[in-house]
C-alpha cells in the first residue's frame, strides 16, 4: 500500500477505536450483569442492521450524486461531525466539561441493569436492547467515517480494513482484560480524532464547492492533499485558542457531562 492508503487506514482506525471502546463498555456491563448471551445476540443483531445501512448509504451516495456534490455533501457533514467533537474537545480541556471516564460509565450502565430487575433464565431483554442501542448508535458513526473516508479517497476496501481491525484489537483487548478499556487515554484520542474529521472535512467541502460553478467540477487547493496537514495546525491553533480562552474567562466549576457552563 501507497501513503494515501496507509493514512486513509490509520484515519479511519483511529476514528472507529474511540467509537468502539465506548460501545464495548456498554456490552461489557451487560454481560457481566446480565446476560452475555441476550448482550452478544443484541452486538450480532445491531452489527447486521449496520452493514446494510452501509451498502445501501454507499450505493445511493455513489449513484446519485456528482463528484463534486459528493465532496460537499460529505465534506460538510464531516465538518460538522468534527466541530463537534472538537467542541467537546476544547471544553474538556478548558475545564467546561468532565473529562470522558468508561469505569464511571460501566458503573452506570450496571447500575442501570441491577435496577432493571432480575432477569429470567431464559432470553433477557433488557440486554438485548441495551447492547443492540448502544452498538447501533456507536456503530452508526463508524458507518459515518467508513463511507465518507473511504468514498472521498476512492478506497472504501481500505477505509473498511481500518474499522475492521479498530473492531478486531478492541474486542481482543476486552477479552483479554476483562474490563473496561479506561487506560486508554480517550479523551486525547477524541480530541486527534475531532481535528482529523474537521480538516478532512473542511478539504472536501471546499473542493466541492465547485458544483455552483460551470462544469461542476471541484476546485483545487494549493498544494493538493498537502493542504490537509495546514488545514490541521490551523485547526489545532484554533482549538488551542479556545482552550486558552475559556480556562481564562472559566468562573464556574466544570460542569457534569452533557452541561455547558453559562
Amino acid at each position: 500500500m501507497n501513503a494515501a492508503t496507509w493514512g486513509l487506514v490509520i484515519a479511519t482506525f483511529v476514528a472507529c477505536f474511540v467509537e468502539m471502546v465506548e460501545a464495548t463498555t456498554i456490552v461489557m456491563a451487560m454481560g457481566f450483569t446480565r446476560s452475555w448471551r441476550s448482550a452478544l445476540t443484541g452486538t450480532a443483531a445491531a452489527i447486521g442492521v449496520l452493514a446494510v445501512a452501509t451498502a445501501a448509504a454507499g450505493y445511493a451516495l455513489t449513484t446519485w450524486l456528482p463528484e463534486s456534490a459528493l465532496q460537499l455533501a460529505i465534506g460538510g457533514l464531516l465538518l460538522i461531525f468534527g466541530l463537534q467533537w472538537l467542541r467537546k474537545a476544547i471544553l474538556r480541556a478548558s475545564g467546561r466539561k468532565s473529562i470522558h471516564d468508561e469505569d464511571a460509565i460501566f458503573a452506570e450502565e450496571v447500575e442501570a441493569a441491577k435496577a432493571a430487575g432480575r432477569r429470567s433464565d431464559g432470553f433477557d431483554m433488557f440486554s438485548f436492547m441495551v447492547s443492540f442501542k448502544g452498538v447501533f448508535l456507536e456503530g452508526m458513526e463508524v458507518v459515518f467515517i467508513v463511507i465518507t473516508f473511504g468514498l472521498n479517497a476512492g478506497n472504501i476496501p481500505a477505509a473498511s480494513l481500518g474499522a475492521v481491525a479498530a473492531v478486531v484489537i478492541v474486542l481482543a483487548l476486552a477479552l483479554a482484560l476483562k474490563r473496561p478499556l479506561s487506560m486508554i487515554n480517550e479523551n486525547m484520542l477524541k480530541y486527534g480524532v475531532g481535528l482529523m474529521l474537521a480538516s478532512f472535512g473542511t478539504y472536501w467541502a471546499v473542493e466541492g464547492v465547485g458544483i455552483f460553478r460551470a462544469g461542476h467540477r471541484s476546485l483545487a487547493w494549493p498544494g493538493a492533499n498537502l493542504a490537509i496537514l495546514g488545514l490541521l495546525v490551523a485547526w489545532f491553533l484554533l482549538s488551542q485558542i479556545f482552550v486558552a480562552v475559556l480556562r481564562t474567562s472559566r468562573t464556574t466549576p466544570a460542569t457534569l457531562e452533557g452541561e455547558i457552563a453559562p
